[in-house]
C-alpha cells in the first residue's frame, strides 16, 4: 500500500469534521469507502478482509460500504443504524467523517452526527431527487449551524450522467439551501460505486466544471469553535495547592482566548480578578483559545469551583434561570410539561423543570405546530425551561459550545434530549 504524502512542514493539517447523511441506500458509507479507496487510506489487511465479506455476500465487485458499516450484525443486514465515525488524513488536511444512518427513527443519530460537525455531506440519489429524508436532514444541519453544506448527487451512471437531470436538482436545493438559510452550498454529481467526481475529476460528466469532492473538501474553511463570543472557560477541576504551588483551575476553553495579565469576570458568582498564568500540557503558555485543554493561576483568592465558568468581563454570556431552547428529544419516554431533569451545559449540572412545550417542527416541511403537548423519540420542538441554578449561557447560533446542553434521566442517567438555547 501506498501512504498518503507526508503534510508540510511536518503539520497535522486543519481538521475538518464531516457529517454524511441522506436517504436509506443513497450510498453513504460506498461513498465514505470510495473516498478512502481511491486516496490510497485503506490498509492492506482491510481491502482483504472487505473482499472476503463481499464475496460471502454474493457480491460480484468489492463493496466499500462495508469499510463504515456497524456492528457485524447490521453488516450481515445490508444496513447501517448507528453512526460510524472514520478519520483519514490527505497530503492537505485531516478529515473526521461520521457516517449516520438514513432511516427515518434515527433523527437523533443525525443530530449526534452533526452537532459537532464543520460540513454536512448529503447524498441525493439523481433517480429520486429531493425527497423528504434531504429536506429532513438539511434542516438539521442548518439548526445545528452547520454553514458548508456539499450535496452529492449519486448514482449519475444509473443515469447516464444526464446534466438534465442533475440541473433541476440544484435548482430545488438552491431554493431549499435559501429558505434554511445555508450560506454555502455546493453540489457535485457523482458514482460512488464507479468513482466518477469522488478523488478524480470525471470524463462522463463534461457540462460539470467544478473541482471533485475530495478537491472541494480539501478546501473548506474550519471555523475556530466560539470564535462569535469573548473568552469562555468552564472549570472543570479545580487543582488544590500542594507545598509552594497556587491552586489552579482547569478546564478546555469553550470560546474567544484569554491572555495572561487580563482581567476575569468568575460566573455566577459575578467575582472579579485578574489572570495571573496559563499553563498547557507542553508547559506555560501567554494565550489560551478552543480547543485547548488549560490550567490558570488567578490573581486574588477567590471562590472558585467546578462548573463556574471564567469569562471575558467586556463579552460576558446571559446568566439565566429561565430560558427557551430548541430540544431534540432522544427517549422513548416522552417529553412532557412539568417533567424534572438534570441539565448538564458544560461541566455545571443541575435540577430542571419543563415549564411548556411551544412548538414541535415537522422538519419535512418546516412547519411549527404550537402547543404539541408532549414531545416523542426523535421529535425536535421549541421548549421552556428553569434551572434550580443559574446557567452562564450563549445562543448556540454564537457558541456551540456554551449555547448548547444535554437533559439527563436521574433515575436512569440516561442522556435523554439535546438542547440548543435559542437567541
Amino acid at each position: 500500500m501506498t501512504l498518503p504524502p507526508a503534510l508540510p512542514g511536518g503539520a497535522e493539517g486543519t481538521l475538518l469534521r464531516l457529517v454524511t447523511a441522506g436517504s436509506v441506500d443513497d450510498g453513504k458509507s460506498t461513498l465514505i469507502g470510495r473516498l478512502l479507496y481511491d486516496s490510497r487510506q485503506i490498509l492492506s489487511d482491510q481491502l482483504d478482509q472487505m473482499r472476503e465479506t463481499s464475496v460471502r455476500r454474493g457480491a460480484d465487485f468489492l463493496d466499500l460500504s462495508l469499510l463504515t458499516d456497524g456492528l457485524r450484525a447490521e453488516r450481515e443486514q445490508g444496513i447501517t443504524i448507528d453512526v460510524a465515525y472514520r478519520p483519514f488524513t490527505t497530503g492537505r488536511r485531516r478529515f473526521l467523517i461520521a457516517d449516520c444512518p438514513g432511516h427515518v427513527q434515527y433523527t437523533r443519530n443525525m443530530v449526534t452526527g452533526a452537532s459537532t460537525a464543520d460540513c454536512a455531506l448529503l447524498l441525493v440519489d439523481a433517480r429520486q431527487g429531493v425527497v423528504e429524508q434531504t429536506r429532513r436532514h438539511a434542516f438539521i444541519a442548518a439548526l445545528l449551524g452547520i454553514r458548508h453544506l456539499v450535496v452529492c448527487v449519486n448514482k449519475m451512471d444509473l443515469v447516464d450522467f444526464a446534466e438534465e437531470r442533475f440541473t433541476p436538482i440544484v435548482e430545488e436545493l438552491a431554493g431549499l439551501a435559501g429558505w434554511l438559510d445555508v450560506p454555502d452550498l455546493t453540489v457535485i454529481p457523482i458514482s460512488a460505486l464507479l468513482g466518477d467526481n469522488v478523488v478524480e475529476p470525471s470524463e462522463r460528466t463534461p457540462w460539470y466544471d467544478g473541482p471533485p469532492l475530495l478537491e472541494h473538501l480539501e478546501q473548506v474553511p474550519a471555523e475556530p469553535p466560539g470564535e462569535a463570543v469573548g473568552g469562555r472557560l468552564p472549570v472543570q477541576w479545580v487543582i488544590r495547592p500542594v507545598g509552594d504551588e497556587e491552586r489552579r483551575y482547569a478546564g478546555q476553553m469553550a470560546g474567544g482566548a484569554f491572555r495572561v495579565g487580563q482581567d476575569i469576570l468568575v460566573l455566577p458568582s459575578g467575582l472579579r480578578t485578574r489572570l495571573a498564568g496559563i499553563e498547557a500540557p507542553e508547559g506555560p503558555v501567554d494565550e489560551a483559545f478552543p480547543p485547548m485543554s488549560v490550567s490558570v493561576r488567578l490573581a486574588d483568592d477567590v471562590d472558585v469551583s467546578r462548573g463556574d465558568m471564567l469569562c471575558d468581563p467586556d463579552r460576558p454570556p446571559a446568566l439565566v434561570r429561565e430560558l427557551t431552547a430548541t430540544i431534540c428529544w432522544m427517549s422513548e419516554r416522552p417529553l412532557l410539561p412539568g417533567a424534572r431533569y438534570l441539565l448538564k451545559h458544560t461541566s455545571r449540572t443541575c435540577l430542571a423543570r419543563v415549564e411548556s412545550i411551544e412548538h414541535i417542527i415537522d422538519v419535512a416541511t418546516f412547519a411549527a405546530e404550537p402547543h404539541p403537548g408532549r414531545l416523542t423519540l426523535n421529535d425536535i420542538g421549541a421548549v421552556r425551561i428553569r434551572t434550580q441554578a443559574p446557567l452562564a449561557m450563549d445562543p448556540y447560533r454564537l457558541s456551540r459550545s456554551t449555547g448548547s446542553f444535554v437533559l439527563i434521566d436521574e433515575a436512569t442517567n440516561d442522556t435523554v434530549g439535546a438542547g440548543m438555547m435559542a437567541g
